[in-house]
């Protein structure tokens, strides 16, 4: 065990990896008629479902921005600079790869819903524009986390500007970034607010992770601001709203589900950091470490990327309550199989890109 690892970060992936293949697997197979909002059990699957994208997308800013800055020290800044852009570049384009319809073209059929963009594109482009943060505050850690802090802000309180943005005139494959009007599921603005978050809590433990009281008082700082985001951030908004006569911090009031969301990622990594020794498990750590695979897995087999045949179009919302309990469980542990023993998503993919750039490299010379 590296001492200098910080293994919570790990578990929280895991915890959010395995959160979002439930959720999908019941979402989607789930019988329509079981889908009870007044019923207790289905208002918590629901709960803790809408927090696994916010965990998703801070816990990314924060590991990524960590070993960021981590470089500068290591100095190897540059090559992490570029191993961080291509890391994005390649998200991007999985993210395009699991929804090609690649044998609809073969047949001469094409459309442009392969162009949406889901949580993929979403954080390759957030990790690159990390990277450019970073680089345009000259390395500066101080700078890179005022910064950051004050992007996740603005583009929370910002929120009901573009809430319903629409951009007829842009062209599609730039417009599916900023808005749901052609069927994009994650949208750069508000998700970036998470990554940037994650990045400006990474600066906290890049500068005070080796003081002996640190882990306690962040613990602390944690679970007590995310309980004060999840219960006293719309009070403070409509405060706000009353004290400046700014119209937008009530807007957000009556529709802050970016704040309180992030209080509930906040109070969960309190209990993961607080409960890190009991956490060191190599099956836990392998889940958080294997994320990617794990995605694009569970995204063939439910959704029937490159065939058109998954369990949505085998089974469709059929499975009654404890068909799509039990068929959760085994799914997960089907899904995690696959991608400890046979799928290979970094490594092929880094290899193939690094192979493409030394070629790109060797002609332009």
């Amino acid at each position: 065990m590296n001492p200098n690892r910080l293994y919570f970060i790990d578990a929280v992936r895991a915890f959010a990896i395995l959160m979002m293949l439930q959720g999908h697997f019941i979402d989607t197979l789930l019988e329509v008629s079981y889908r009870d909002a007044d019923n207790t059990i289905f208002q918590i699957w629901e709960y803790f479902r809408g927090i696994t994208a916010p965990t998703f997308f801070t816990i990314s800013g924060l590991i990524f921005s960590y070993l960021l800055i981590r470089a500068k020290r290591n100095g190897d800044i540059k090559q992490r600079m570029r191993k961080g852009f291509r890391r994005g570049l390649m998200l991007i384009g999985i993210g395009y790869l699991l929804r090609a319809p690649i044998f609809q073209w073969l047949i001469g059929k094409f459309n442009s819903y392969f162009l949406v963009v889901d949580v993929l594109q979403c954080i390759g482009l957030s990790l690159i524009i990390i990277v450019l943060i970073y680089k345009l505050t000259f390395k500066k850690t101080l700078i890179f986390s005022i910064i950051t802090l004050a992007l996740g802000l603005a583009v929370f309180i910002t929120e009901p500007l573009y809430r319903y943005l629409e951009l007829p005139n842009m062209p599609i494959l730039i417009s599916n970034y900023f808005s749901k009007a052609n069927g994009s599921i994650f949208n750069i603005i508000p998700w970036f607010g998470y990554v940037a978050f994650g990045a400006f809590i990474s600066t906290l433990f890049y500068r005070y992770v080796e003081r002996p009281k640190f882990k306690m008082a962040i613990v602390s700082g944690f679970f007590l601001f995310g309980v004060a985001l999840i219960f006293k951030s719309s009070w403070l908004l409509m405060q706000l709203h009353s004290w400046l006569d700014i119209s937008i911090f009530k807007e957000v009031a009556y529709y802050n589900y970016l704040f309180s969301r992030l209080g509930d990622v906040l109070v969960l990594f309190s209990l993961f950091y607080l409960a890190e020794n009991y956490l060191k498990r190599p099956l836990i750590l392998k889940i958080g470490q294997k994320t990617l695979s794990i995605y694009v897995v569970h995204f063939i087999i439910i959704y029937g990327s490159f065939t058109g045949l998954g369990l949505t179009q085998l089974i469709g919302k059929t499975l009654v309550p404890w068909q799509a309990i039990i068929g959760a469980i085994i799914f997960l542990s089907v899904v995690c199989f696959i991608s400890f023993h046979y799928a290979k998503t970094n490594a092929f993919v880094y290899s193939k890109t690094q192979k493409i750039i030394d070629k790109i490299k060797k002609y332009t010379r």
